[in-house]
């Protein structure tokens, strides 16, 4: 027994496979079920019990020594080595997705440079307000339903902070902090308790315009508007002024664009009339001069509000606003 082990302990001890498959037939000599140690342990039955602790021993060291060199084995000939690269460096590199800017930011951007062809500057104003910037300095009187909870987000435990309803108040600010001409137009975001459908969010975006100086009259806004609707449009835009009211101007009309859709023919999406509804506007009330030191007697001028959104549906066609909101990559993709 003694002289066996001995001999195996050299083979295993000289034994160098030089490949993959040397190194399993080796391991299966030794280890399977008819292998060398299967053959020792069944060798070992037949020892007398007195030295069964001395060969048993003996075989035990000799597996362990064994099984050390078989963890060598496995460590050189499972060892990884890198694949040679396939890349064909000549090709041309892959493409990368590029961002775009959401539409509603093009649209600000474009109404933007029209009216800087104009001469108009940009002003913005925090979207945090008081009553007075938002509504009291604009000639809102205490009891209009614009003031009511339903309409305005006020901060909680008062009744003058809030976030502001339009973009108006920013022409309160340029009016207070600035002295005329003044000719400058206010983006940005505004908020509103309203709920949310395909035609309104509490949310939304509006750019407004005003234009303060000396024998300013509303043929100067009717001529300052159709070179907008002619730009943003398209040059056979048509417009028309309907009258309406607004406590900050006066006189006051809403106006409206030929449908490009239908061509003023009449389609589901101007309701069959020809006509869109794209802003407000109307020369600048007395009363928010004064409001601002702004001598009415001596200065006049006009101003105008629209929705970013809604300009944006009219130029794209979009027919619902949430779709603004959402996200979709599958609509965002669209303006590319």
């Amino acid at each position: 027994m003694k002289e066996k082990v001995t001999a195996y302990l050299s083979e295993i001890q000289n034994f160098s496979p030089e490949n993959n498959e040397q190194f399993e037939i080796f391991r299966v000599k030794y280890l399977s079920k008819k292998g060398i140690f299967s053959s020792l342990y069944e060798e070992l039955k037949t020892i007398p019990n007195e030295q069964k602790r001395e060969y048993g021993k003996l075989i035990n060291d000799l597996k362990n020594i064994f099984e050390n060199k078989l963890q060598e084995f496995q460590k050189k000939f499972n060892k990884k080595e890198p694949k040679p690269t396939s890349i064909d460096l000549t090709l041309p590199g892959n493409s990368i997705a590029i961002g775009v800017r959401h539409p509603i930011s093009k649209v600000k951007n474009e109404l933007c440079e029209i009216f800087l062809k104009l001469g108009f500057s940009i002003s913005e104003g925090p979207e945090i307000e008081d009553d007075w910037h938002v509504f009291s300095a604009l000639n809102f009187p205490f009891d209009h339903p614009a003031r009511d909870m339903q309409d305005t987000f006020f901060f909680e435990k008062t009744q003058d902070i809030l976030l502001r309803t339009h973009t108006s108040s920013v022409q309160i600010r340029a009016m207070e902090s600035l002295r005329p001409p003044l000719r400058i137009i206010m983006p940005g975001r505004v908020f509103r308790n309203e709920a949310i459908s395909a035609r309104a969010h509490c949310i939304f975006h509006q750019i407004e315009g005003l234009y303060i100086d000396k024998n300013v009259s509303f043929a100067d806004l009717k001529q300052t508007l159709l070179f907008f609707a002619k730009e943003m449009f398209g040059e056979e835009t048509k417009i028309r002024l309907r009258p309406s009211f607004f406590p900050f101007t006066e006189p006051s009309a809403e106006m409206d664009v030929s449908c490009k859709i239908c061509k003023g023919v009449g389609c589901n999406v101007c309701k069959y009339t020809g006509w869109l509804e794209v802003l407000g506007c109307g020369m600048v009330d007395p009363k928010v001069l004064e409001n601002c030191n702004i001598d009415p007697k001596e200065y006049s001028g006009f101003a105008f509000g629209m929705g970013i959104e809604r300009t944006a549906m009219l130029k794209y066609s979009v027919k619902d606003l949430r779709l603004y909101f959402e996200n979709d990559v599958r609509f965002l993709n669209q303006f590319i």
